[in-house]
């Protein structure tokens, strides 16, 4: 399957990726996308294989690390995967609902 960013995932993970670069290093951000990408070939070969989120029906929950992780929707009839937001773990899960809804 195809697998896309949403405008907002995509901006977030802009914003991810150079916050630890400029505030950990060059080799965290590097993990981090390694990561990232490991779980991104994952859901695009099995899309099923992370767990449902209890937020909204329909939308998957895939865990990168600790503190973050990503929520997508499967598109059968397009035969794609769409990232809907990446979220900071840390962060009040009410925030999360405002961005997927």
């Amino acid at each position: 399957m195809k697998v896309f960013l949403s405008a907002l995932a995509e901006d977030k993970l802009t914003k991810l990726t150079q916050y630890l670069e400029s505030e950990w290093s060059r080799k965290v951000k590097d993990e981090f996308v390694a990561k990232l990408t490991e779980k991104i070939n994952q859901i695009a070969t099995h899309p099923e294989s992370c767990p449902q989120s209890f937020v909204q029906k329909g939308l998957y929950k895939c865990v990168v690390t600790r503190q973050t992780t990503f929520f997508y929707r499967i598109n059968r009839k397009l035969n794609e995967v769409e990232i809907i937001t990446v979220f900071d773990t840390r962060q009040n899960p009410d925030k999360l609902e405002r961005e997927i809804t």
